[in-house]
């Protein structure tokens, strides 16, 4: 009889995950291709990067880490024993990438790939021992595992791995899946992730290992494979006939980063960012789980032909239990130049009696038609061409300021931050841009006279990027306005696409200063007045990536301001700190902003047993439905029974017209709105204080 005869089935699985070297996978091996192109990445970091990079020990160890963490970030597939014999790597992986030996990388993807391929089957064989599921006992799983210890037993995962497929289970089982249903669905998941799996190509091995080491170097340096240099940026940007968003990788599951200006996923209204992706269904076919999918194979799913839909199971962002998911589903579609232009509408604002109008222009992103415009075209499509309209346009209608909303605007044209900047100003240096090398060019606008010299605001959030950090950057470093929001973004940095022999190379090549010389990097601007923000910096912004760039400074250049907004700072805060204690929306924000830290410092593990995990569930939504209530009942709206109803999945209506403070904009998104509404009260608040301040002088 043979040894496995003779042990119980749990032990023997136990025992097979230790000894056992699936021969069904065949070894991975890199190509010559990409040993030359490892070769040119490597140099390329070297003498092309903006920064010192030097490939000596500890850039080893850092960047042997960082591929231990791609392979295993949650400790849950390799022993101690399994990485000991590619230890050496730590001190030497330099070595490997400058010469292209890559083999002891991937035979450590080999490794994992064995242990991954053998859990796998121990959890379909735990699925066919007729498992009865059972939600009593005490215990918890830990949701975050970056920082613990290999395991030195295979016991020790073993007894991991039983809580997650509890907590797997679970997870279903509150959903109201009986126990024959979750096992089907468990099932399925699992095979799933086994079959792509055995699909990985020596390609994507290869990715993960450059992965590591240009990550190590900074968060926008990356490998592009020859697949994905075909749409650039196809891993996060999913515009061409997609849904219109920016994804990214968190641990095990695909988050939203942001959403792409007049994308098919804006113009629906059901996807926010920090949103994570569980599920990916075409039209009315089944969900695929994508829990642990690479970031590519689910960005494959979501792409798809113009007006076909795609079905997404998604945890909102502000959801701290990932059970609390909701199907939405969004039409595909391509984002054309229309989608994105800027467009403006005039806000009244009542002060004692008196109707005061403000402008407002939403700029989504820093456009320009390059094709018309090089061809030499009059006429051609631009953000500075529209947004001049748009500033005519209200100067027609007597508008005593306006605000440019630069909310969710990720960047885009440099050209075009610099040109709009001039609409404001009277020639003048706008942005200082430092290579590699260490020489400053620096960029300006040189057209006199200016379109528009009144009181003017720019209103951002963490999600307002690159140049549109450049402009608000100016606007502030001139004095010729006030901030208003949250700390932007913080990319201040810009990169290149080049050709290897074997996919391509995007390289941080150069790096943004604002006129007053500080860097947009890492810190990104902070507004004259703060807004509070639902966007965790610590999840969404440059600071929250590993290896971001830091931030410094260089010589600032002369300037002439046009203002002292500082001089009226106080006064303006003042009266906006008392209008937002007296405005429903503004509390609900802090409030809302402020619990859900609390809770996602307090959801460091979950509770394996049904009814704990439940009570914990329902005090935490609880909570977050007593906020959005306490908002509605302020507001006079109808209250919310569940809060998982607090997001409206129906489409915001057109906000072309000139009037666009509606009630039907205010109730659908009434946080953004009164952000809007606010910026419009402090520029007049701004306007006034500054014309009080010249009659004085007169």
């Amino acid at each position: 009889m043979s040894l496995f005869a003779t042990l119980s089935r749990s032990v023997a699985l136990t025992v097979m995950l230790v000894i056992a070297s699936p021969a069904a996978l065949a070894q991975l091996e890199p190509t010559e291709e990409q040993r030359q192109a490892a070769v040119e990445i490597a140099d390329s970091l070297r003498y092309g990067h903006y920064a010192d990079v030097n490939f000596d020990e500890a850039w080893s160890e850092e960047a042997f880490d960082r591929y231990l963490e791609i392979l295993d970030s949650q400790r849950a597939y390799l022993l101690d024993s399994d990485i000991a014999p590619y230890r050496h790597l730590e001190t030497d992986l330099a070595d490997t990438v400058l010469e292209g030996e890559l083999d002891e990388a991937f035979a450590l993807y080999d490794r994992l790939s064995e242990r991954h391929t053998a859990r796998l089957e121990w959890l379909l064989d735990r699925l066919d021992d007729d498992t009865t599921f059972n939600f009593d006992g005490d215990g918890r799983l830990e949701l975050e595992r970056e920082d613990a210890d290999w395991a030195e037993r295979q016991s020790d995962l073993d007894a991991l791995w039983e809580k997650r497929l509890k907590n797997d289970a679970l997870t279903l089982a509150l959903t109201d899946q009986d126990n024959e249903q979750i096992v089907d669905n468990l099932r399925q998941r699992y095979e799933g992730q086994l079959s792509r799996l055995e699909q990985t190509e020596a390609e994507d091995v290869f990715g993960l290992i450059m992965a590591a080491v240009t990550g190590t170097i900074d968060p926008h340096t990356s490998y592009l494979s020859p697949r994905q240099g075909e749409s650039f940026d196809i891993q996060m940007s999913l515009s061409l006939e997609g849904i219109g968003a920016l994804l990214q990788s968190d641990g095990e599951y695909v988050k939203v980063s942001s959403l792409v200006a007049g994308g098919p996923a804006e113009r629906a209204g059901v996807l926010e960012p920090a949103d994570r992706i569980i599920a990916v269904g075409q039209e009315d076919g089944e969900m695929v789980n994508v829990i642990g999918m690479r970031l590519d194979n689910v960005v494959d799913l979501i792409r798809g032909p113009k007006g076909s839909q795609v079905r997404l199971d998604v945890v909102p962002a502000q959801a701290v239990d990932m059970t609390r998911s909701q199907t939405v589903t969004i039409t595909r579609d391509t984002v054309d130049l229309e989608d994105q232009a800027a467009q403006s509408e005039v806000i009244d604002v009542e002060r004692n009696g008196t109707t005061h109008r403000l402008g407002v222009i939403e700029i989504p992103t820093f456009y320009v038609d390059f094709d018309a415009w090089q061809a030499g075209e009059d006429d051609y499509r631009s953000t500075t061409r529209d947004v001049a309209k748009e500033i005519e346009h209200l100067k027609r209608q007597d508008v005593e300021g306006i605000v440019l909303d630069l909310r969710n605007n990720g960047g885009g044209a440099l050209q075009e931050a610099n040109s709009l900047i001039g609409l404001f100003i009277d020639r003048g240096p706008t942005v200082q841009v430092r290579d590699a090398d260490g020489r400053i060019n620096l960029y300006g606008d040189s057209d006199a006279g200016t379109l528009y010299d009144g009181p003017l605001g720019v209103l951002v959030n963490r999600l307002s990027a690159s140049a549109s950090e450049i402009l608000a950057g100016a606007i502030q470093d001139y004095g010729r306005g006030i901030v208003m929001g949250s700390q932007t973004f913080g990319k201040g940095t810009v990169q290149t696409l080049s050709d290897l022999n074997h996919g391509e190379i995007k390289l941080t090549r150069a790096k943004f200063y604002r006129i007053s010389g500080d860097s947009t990097q890492n810190r990104g601007v902070e507004p004259d007045i703060q807004f509070p923000s639902l966007l965790d910096p610590e999840r969404i912004g440059e600071s929250s990536l590993d290896h971001a760039l830091e931030w410094d400074t260089v010589q600032d250049v002369q300037y002439r301001r046009y203002g002292e907004p500082e001089r009226y700072l106080n006064a303006l805060v003042s009266a906006h700190e008392q209008r937002a204690d007296d405005n429903p929306n503004f509390r609900y924000l802090e409030r809302q902003s402020a619990l859900s830290r609390e809770l996602r410092e307090q959801t460091t593990s979950v509770s394996l047993n049904r009814e704990q995990r439940e009570r914990e569930s329902q005090a935490q939504e609880a909570e977050q439905l007593s906020l959005e209530n306490q908002r509605r009942r302020a507001l006079g709206l109808e209250e919310l029974e569940e809060w998982s109803d607090a997001r409206d999945p129906t489409p915001l209506a057109d906000n072309g017209s000139d009037n666009g403070n509606s009630e039907e904009d205010e109730e659908k998104r009434p946080v953004e709105r009164a952000q809007v509404l606010e910026a419009g009260e402090i520029l007049l608040d701004y306007a006034q204080l500054q014309s009080a301040q010249r009659f004085v002088k007169r």
